[in-house]
């Protein structure tokens, strides 16, 4: 196998053939990308992770509480998680996975966050499917602590709110499944989502039933390959803070 191109993982999921490799980009000057393949869907890319890194500056920037423990929902590259745990605040991280696999590859050092986030005692990774334990009244995120609250959730799992990587993961979008998932947050606590599309006026109307100040960022990066800029959103939204 080339230098310049290496598969580093190859598995069978509930949700299709996942691949993690590493290529080399000659037009970016052989920069080192790893990229991961759900399928022959690209899930993510170190190239671009400007939106991840927002995802957790966006939603922690709302909180002012001097110690916060916090929720990621899916590992991914890791991007999310090291943002989040970049901030002080943070006493606690819980990053819910569903594929054991991606766990392993940080576990490892597969991957090259990996390590780092690994080695932190803040940081705790749980295998399990985060919409399901979204909308449990028990034991909710965190097994070893059932009912625990928390004071973020930073999820970063499907395309968008419509382009879902599973059809079963549709009714967390909608007004019940978030309000089940607020039950899990702290008075006055943040649901954050990152989304490849444009801010949707439908799913925006579903937050506004259940939390209170919810906002649509629009963030931009360059996108090296196409020549031009890209942009997703990361929605913000807040609990309403207890009476």
């Amino acid at each position: 196998m080339s230098a310049d191109f290496a598969e580093l993982d190859y598995r069978q999921t509930p949700l299709g053939e996942l691949t993690l490799r590493r290529r080399r980009v000659p037009e970016l000057d052989g920069l080192e990308v790893f990229e991961v393949k759900l399928g022959d869907a690209f899930l993510m890319s170190s190239l671009f992770h400007e939106v991840e890194v927002a995802l957790a500056d966006l939603g922690l920037a709302e909180l002012n509480e001097p110690e916060l423990d916090v929720v990621v929902g899916g590992l991914g590259l890791g991007y999310t998680a090291v943002a989040a745990l970049k901030h002080p605040s943070v006493r606690s991280l819980l990053v819910v996975e569903a594929l054991d696999a991606v766990i392993e590859w940080h576990q490892s050092g597969l991957v090259p966050l990996g390590p780092q986030l690994s080695s932190d005692p803040r940081c705790r990774f749980v295998h399990g499917d985060f919409f399901a334990l979204a909308v449990a009244s028990e034991p909710g995120f965190d097994p070893e602590h059932p009912g625990r609250l928390f004071h973020a959730v930073l999820l970063d799992i499907d395309h968008s709110p419509k382009n879902l990587l599973h059809p079963r993961h549709g009714a967390f979008y909608e007004a019940d499944g978030l309000r089940r998932l607020a039950t899990q947050l702290h008075p006055g606590g943040i649901f954050a989502l990152w989304s490849d599309d444009p801010p949707d006026d439908e799913f925006m109307a579903a937050l506004d039933t259940v939390f209170t100040a919810t906002k649509a960022h629009v963030v931009r990066f360059p996108n090296p390959l196409l020549e031009r800029d890209s942009a997703s959103t990361v929605y913000v939204a807040r609990k309403l803070c207890a009476q």
